[in-house]
């Protein structure tokens, strides 16, 4: 890579940063990443170069990005919370610091883009018409990342389908079908029935922008690519995998319930998430399907866990099989 070939990512210690960051090591980059976690100003484990800093302080990521040629931004509020007040302020620190260096940013996008106008198959072209919050956030953040690009930068964008794997927890997979660090005795499917669903698999997502990365030069400035992911076509696929992985393990096929979408509509009134998921729901009552087409173009072929293998290392990472193996080559880097 130019400028030294060094990489800083923001929001390395979760699921989607902590799996490009593990990648791009394994791939022999050198890799930085910034954390207010860190015990020390410098610290190297892990094979990363881990900076104590704030994604939300312009200096601090600026220093972290020196020399770099690449960004990725990862990065979310703690907690996934504020995210009004801190997401664009967060992107605006990671411009002024790859205009500075002259570095590509990196963004893993999502669906939240689109509304119904745009299902249900959904192309890099296809009018960007949200209807939550999260979503015009979302849409802010990439109309900025291409002002950025038109006045001489360079971004890429990758948007995928709900994200799963063993490293991250603030996901559907998570936090409705599962529940972490218990056996799966019972699922709880969020979607309506025969509806068809995405869902990306975070080594699958961070693999593919790995190896965009390494093109990154060939694409025009502004660049955005959609991947396939697993595309569950009437939303049983996801549910028959985790039934089959836990009944492998435990000799049980586990029960699948409807999503108490009532008692969300009950308290949404009195708590922000579920207000937030009630104006995602659109998304389990219609189906979603993004076109990889361009993405194929450019790799020959969208990188790609079959369902089952990406269910069990997922459950195993969450704890639902027991606990993950220290050699296993997918792990989180440090948690979700």
């Amino acid at each position: 890579m130019a400028n030294g070939g060094s990489v800083l990512v923001l929001g390395a210690t979760g699921g989607i940063g902590g799996e490009v960051a593990r990648q791009l090591r394994d791939g022999r980059r050198e890799v930085r990443a910034l954390t207010r976690a860190a015990a020390k100003p410098i610290e190297r484990r892990d094979g990363i170069t881990w900076l104590r800093g704030d994604a939300l302080c312009a200096g601090d990521v600026a220093a972290a990005a020196e020399s770099c040629s690449v960004i990725v931004h990862a990065v979310n509020p703690p907690g996934y919370r504020r995210w009004p007040e801190l997401v664009l302020p967060m992107l605006e620190s990671t411009i002024a610091a790859a205009t500075r260096v002259r570095a590509t940013i990196v963004l893993p996008g999502t669906v939240y883009n689109y509304g119904p106008d745009a299902l249900p198959r959904v192309t890099e072209r296809s009018a960007q018409n949200p209807v939550s919050r999260k979503g015009a956030i979302r849409v802010d953040m990439e109309r900025r990342l291409e002002a950025f690009c038109a006045a001489g930068g360079r971004a890429l964008i990758v948007r995928a389908g709900d994200f799963f794997g063993p490293g991250a927890r603030n996901n559907w997979f998570a936090q409705a079908l599962v529940r972490p660090g218990r056996p799966v005795t019972r699922i709880t499917y969020p979607g309506a029935p025969g509806v068809g669903h995405e869902w990306s698999y975070l080594p699958d997502v961070a693999r593919t922008i790995v190896e965009l990365i390494e093109r990154r030069h060939s694409f025009e400035r502004f660049a955005t690519f959609h991947m396939s992911g697993h595309w569950d076509d009437d939303g049983t696929r996801m549910v028959r995998a985790i039934q089959a992985v836990a009944a492998r393990h435990t000799g049980v096929v586990p029960a699948v319930a409807p999503f108490p979408w009532w008692l969300i509509l009950l308290a949404a009134p009195l708590v922000t998430t579920f207000r937030e998921m009630l104006e995602m729901r659109y998304l389990w009552r219609v189906p979603l399907h993004m076109d990889n087409s361009r993405l194929e173009a450019v790799l020959g072929s969208e990188p790609h866990t079959p369902l089952e293998a990406a269910v069990e290392t997922t459950l195993r990472g969450l704890g639902c099989l027991g606990a993950m193996k220290p050699e296993d080559p997918q792990r989180s880097l440090a948690g979700g």
